[in-house]
């Protein structure tokens, strides 16, 4: 049997999973701002995906980099759900908000 499949279906599951609350506490203690971490550790990872010989490991990375990328769309979207009160704003940055 053959688990490559398996594993990288979970490892995806738990990446895409792990980046939910990511952006979620990121836009709430710093908003917007740090966009560009995202956008650096996803080229990162991307490229790194290209020199990794293992597949599972390569595959995992490179997923980890498009997350990454994806985050910073976003973390965007975030702050319009929190616009809209979808979720909690933080006190401390309220001149962040329209």
């Amino acid at each position: 049997m053959y688990f490559t499949g398996i594993i990288i279906a979970v490892g995806t599951f738990l990446i895409i999973g792990l980046f939910h609350p990511i952006v979620i506490k990121m836009e709430y203690y710093s908003g917007t701002r740090l966009w560009w971490v995202f956008l650096v550790v996803g080229l990162l990872s991307v490229g790194a995906a290209l020199f990794i010989e293992n597949e599972v490991v390569s595959a995992l990375i490179g997923v980890f980099g498009a997350s990454a990328l994806w985050g910073i769309g976003e973390l965007f979207a975030q702050k319009k759900r929190v616009e809209k009160g979808w979720f909690p704003m933080n006190p401390h940055r309220k001149d962040d908000y329209k």
